[in-house]
């Protein structure tokens, strides 16, 4: 098993990692819009959606994987008006692959200010 770490200051504080890949499979973690100095993404929707797949692109990377990899994605958003801004962001990250993907609405994130999490799930190699 090998493991990535990110950014996030919540991976050590509650012991997890950004990504695992076990064999041919890459999990990512529930990644929220977190910048490298540990602070929030600014900005809409779109912006801290492009900021999560960014990391969890980066993560996959890291492992051995590609973008071209993801074959289910998860997203939640906490306001419902931000699915289609959250979806076209998806696009441009996955709309050639077009991988399995759920975007549920929640209350709330672990931060007020947050509004889009995502996670992912790659098959390196999957042709």
């Amino acid at each position: 098993m090998e493991r990535t770490s990110g950014t996030s200051p919540y991976e050590a504080l509650y012991g997890f990692s950004r990504a695992v890949r076990v064999g041919d499979r890459i999990l990512v973690a529930g990644t929220g819009p977190v910048e490298t100095d540990g602070s929030s993404t600014p900005g809409d929707a779109a912006a801290q959606a492009r900021r999560c797949f960014a990391i969890a692109v980066q993560a996959i990377e890291e492992l051995g994987g590609a973008a071209s990899d993801v074959v289910r994605t998860r997203m939640f958003i906490t306001d419902a008006a931000d699915g289609d801004a959250v979806g076209k962001v998806h696009a441009e990250f996955f709309g050639h692959v077009r991988p399995a993907a759920t975007m549920v609405v929640v209350k709330q994130l672990l931060r007020d200010e947050w509004r889009v999490e995502i996670e992912a799930e790659a098959l390196v190699g999957n042709g």
